[in-house]
């Protein structure tokens, strides 16, 4: 084999590697998300979630600043912020935004809640809370941000006229010159999307187009949280799957004759999982 092509191929073999091997000799990942304080239902869906996996192909590393966007029920916060404490670290949250007068009451508890959930500094260290909507400023000083990660929310922004244009433009300006925009969002391909992801899928050329409109460069795709047994065509949408599991349309009670059984077998959504580099 000539040379300079064994040199090529051992490269791209060591470029392939490196997520693998820096999940193995990452101790501090491991522990987070190995820690015993993490609440149990979060444990569970450790198996369709790959919590090392993702956050090892989106570059998670010490003494990172991370920013997680509209963290929900606090699935990565449990795991980042005790991350960042362990290395040094710093861990911020997108969360309700306070400056919005028209924020509803249970908007503004919920935010509450989250903060005191994760109050802790033997726990959590000290994570900081920043206003994230559609009207927000920034989400901190220009280059600030090492790691932007936003999981399940890009359906959502799509919805909203020139959200999805804002807050990727967001994301952009808050990070470093190299930084990382993570993002997982349940995937419809290989059809098209419904009205611009209504029943929470979107394509991924979507995403992509979102990303690269606001700056952005595709770095990578993985197959980490793909589920090819998704057929995407449940009756309430992705809120049909677990971890849902609706069994009746948005805001109607449950229906207790629903059949689950085929939706719970399914599991959670296909996703794509993809990784963006602010151009250095």
């Amino acid at each position: 084999m000539p040379l300079r092509r064994h040199v090529l191929l051992l490269a791209a073999a060591l470029t392939l590697s490196a997520p693998a091997a820096f999940a193995a000799t990452d101790p501090a990942l491991k522990a987070a998300v190995a820690s015993p304080t993490r609440p149990a239902g979060d444990v569970a869906r450790d198996g369709a979630r790959h919590p090392v996996e993702s956050l090892t192909f989106w570059g998670l590393k010490p003494k990172q600043t991370v920013i997680e966007i509209s963290p929900g029920g606090g699935y990565w916060t449990e795991i980042l912020a005790p991350y960042a404490k362990a290395t040094g670290g710093t861990y911020v949250a997108g969360v309700a935004d306070l400056s919005n007068p028209k924020l509803s009451d249970g908007a503004k508890k919920g935010r509450a809640d989250f903060e005191a959930r994760f109050a802790d500094p033997a726990k959590y260290g000290k994570p900081q809370f920043v206003n994230f909507g559609a009207q927000s400023g920034p989400l901190g000083a220009p280059g600030s941000a090492d790691l932007v990660l936003t999981a399940r929310n890009v359906h959502n922004w799509t919805q909203v006229p020139g959200m999805a244009d804002k807050v990727f433009a967001d994301f952009f300006a808050v990070l470093k010159p190299g930084g990382v925009l993570a993002v997982e969002d349940h995937r419809a391909d290989p059809r098209s999307e419904k009205d611009a992801g209504a029943d929470g899928y979107l394509n991924t050329a979507t995403v992509i187009a979102l990303a690269e409109k606001a700056g952005f460069k595709l770095d990578a795709k993985s197959e980490i949280n793909a589920n090819p047994k998704d057929t995407k065509d449940h009756p309430f949408g992705v809120w049909t799957l677990p971890p849902v599991r609706r069994t009746a349309p948005g805001g109607q009670p449950a229906d207790p004759n629903f059949d689950r059984a085929k939706y719970d077998a399914i599991g959670e959504s296909d996703r794509m999982t993809l990784r963006f580099r602010k151009p250095a």
